[in-house]
C-alpha cells in the first residue's frame, strides 16, 4: 500500500513538472512572438503615414475630383495611422508567430502528423496572404468604385479614416479567412470527421453556404458578397483536389475498410 502511494506521488510530481515546463515554454514562445511584432512595429512606425496612404490608395483612386478623406475624432489623425502600422506589423510578423505556435505543438505530434503539419502551416500562411492581396488589389477597387458611383448626386463623398480602416480590416479578415477553405476541407478529410465522398455530394449546399457566409462577413451588398462567395467555392474544390492528391493512400485504405465492413454486414 505504501509503495503504491509513493508511486502515485511520483506520478503526480512528474505530471506537475511536465505541466510547469509546458507553461514555461508557452510563455517563452509568446514573448518571442510579441517581441517580433513589437520590433517590426517600431521599425515601421516612422512610415506610419505612408503605410496608411498605401492602405487608403484603393479608395483614394476612385474618389471624385476634389474629394478627400476626413478626420472626425480628435485623435484620429494620429491613432488611425498608428493602428494601421500595428496591424501591418502583425501581418508581416505572422510567419514568426505561427512558427512559435508550431514549435510549441510539434513535440506532441506523431511522425505521420508532422509529415503534413509543415506543408499545412506554410499553405495556411500563403493562403491568408493571398486572400488579403486579392481583397486589396482586386476587390477594393471594384467595391469602392461601385460605392462611389451609386452615391446620390450632390452628396460629398468624403470617407472617415477611422471607419475606412475598420472596413478594410474587416474585409482583410474575411478574405484571408475565406482563403483558408482548402485547409479546412483537407483537415476534415484527414481527421476522418467527414469522408471525401460526403463532401462531394454536399457541393450544392456548400455553394449556397458560401453566399450565406459572404452575407455575414462583407458589407450588405450583393457585389462584395459575390466576390467573396465565388472564390470560397473555388477554394472548396481546390481543397478536395488537395486531399485526393495528398491523402491518396489514406483514402484508398478507408474505401477498402468501408467495402470490407459492408461485405461483412451483408454476410
Amino acid at each position: 500500500m505504501a509503495d503504491q502511494e509513493r508511486k502515485l506521488d511520483v506520478d503526480e510530481q512528474l505530471a506537475e513538472g511536465t505541466l510547469v515546463s509546458h507553461l514555461i515554454e508557452l510563455r517563452q514562445r509568446l514573448v518571442w512572438a510579441v517581441l517580433a511584432v513589437l520590433v517590426i512595429f517600431i521599425a515601421m512606425f516612422p512610415w506610419s503615414q505612408e503605410i496608411f496612404l498605401f492602405i487608403a490608395e484603393p479608395m483614394a483612386s476612385v474618389l471624385p475630383e476634389g474629394a478627400e478623406f476626413q478626420v472626425i475624432g480628435i485623435a484620429d489623425s494620429f491613432m488611425v495611422p498608428l493602428k494601421t502600422t500595428f496591424y501591418a506589423a502583425l501581418f508581416v510578423a505572422m510567419p514568426v508567430v505561427l512558427y512559435q505556435v508550431w514549435g510549441f505543438v510539434a513535440p506532441g505530434l506523431y511522425r505521420r502528423e508532422k509529415r503534413f503539419a509543415i506543408p499545412l502551416l506554410v499553405s495556411s500562411v500563403a493562403l491568408f496572404y493571398a486572400g488579403v492581396a486579392f481583397a486589396y488589389y482586386f476587390v477594393f477597387h471594384l467595391v469602392f468604385g461601385f460605392f462611389v458611383s451609386v452615391a446620390p448626386e450632390g452628396v460629398a463623398n468624403n470617407p472617415n479614416i477611422a471607419q475606412y480602416l475598420s472596413f478594410v480590416l474587416r474585409m482583410f479578415f474575411a478574405f484571408g479567412l475565406a482563403f483558408e477553405m482548402p485547409i479546412a476541407v483537407f483537415m476534415l478529410i484527414w481527421s476522418r470527421l467527414v469522408s471525401i465522398e460526403v463532401l462531394k455530394k454536399q457541393r450544392p449546399y456548400v455553394f449556397l453556404g458560401c453566399f450565406v457566409v459572404g452575407m455575414f462577413m462583407t458589407p450588405p451588398d450583393v457585389f462584395s458578397q459575390t466576390l467573396l462567395a465565388l472564390p470560397m467555392y473555388a477554394l472548396y474544390e481546390a481543397g478536395l483536389l488537395m486531399a485526393q492528391f495528398m491523402l491518396k493512400d489514406e483514402l484508398k485504405a478507408a474505401r477498402e475498410a468501408r467495402a470490407q465492413a459492408e461485405s461483412d454486414n451483408d454476410a
